[in-house]
């Protein structure tokens, strides 16, 4: 069951963290390195974000990149799986 803390309040990005902001007061900050989609993306596109999943999820939909409050409080790192080939 998800905790209503751990809503997702707001989200930042620099060159090399991602930070999320929780509703219980908590803020996370992971690598960038973590989640290949984001670090490679521009700063417009890691700004062009928003809420999924009632507010515990967070969705890029111009990178195709999905994240939970839950995974990032586990330190879950994007899995490394090559792309499909089409």
């Amino acid at each position: 069951m998800a905790n209503p803390g751990e809503r997702i309040l707001d989200v930042q990005c620099s060159e090399d963290a991602l930070c999320v902001d929780l509703a219980d007061g908590r803020s996370l900050s992971v690598p960038l390195a973590w989640f290949p989609k984001l670090l490679h993306a521009t700063p417009e596109q890691r700004q062009r974000w928003e809420l999924a999943g009632a507010g515990f999820g967070i969705h890029w939909p111009e990178l195709d990149e999905d994240l939970s409050s839950e995974g990032l409080l586990r330190g879950a790192p994007a899995s490394r799986q090559p792309a499909a080939l089409s």
